[in-house]
């Protein structure tokens, strides 16, 4: 569970992993955003490495991804570095 939100109701499903990312977001102050805005890195310094702030691309740490009620697949920040 992140924020109140369950990632994966079923229990035959697979869950979503915590990962490190580029995210593309407008502003910093978001819980989730969708998986377009996502680019999965394989570790935190490559991350940090690609952010670019002046561009609004950030290092993250992010769980998903996973479907919104609205069945939109969706990364959740947990982390903003």
């Amino acid at each position: 569970m992140v924020n109140g939100y369950s990632l994966d109701p079923h229990p035959r499903a697979s869950f979503a992993k915590e990962q490190f990312a580029v995210v593309r977001i407008p502003r910093i102050k978001r819980d989730r955003v969708p998986a377009a805005s996502v680019e999965v890195v394989k570790d935190l310094d490559t991350a940090i490495a690609q952010s670019d702030p002046d561009n609004k691309y950030y290092a993250a740490k992010v769980a998903g991804p996973a479907r919104s009620s609205e069945g939109t697949m969706l990364f959740y920040l947990l982390e903003m570095y």
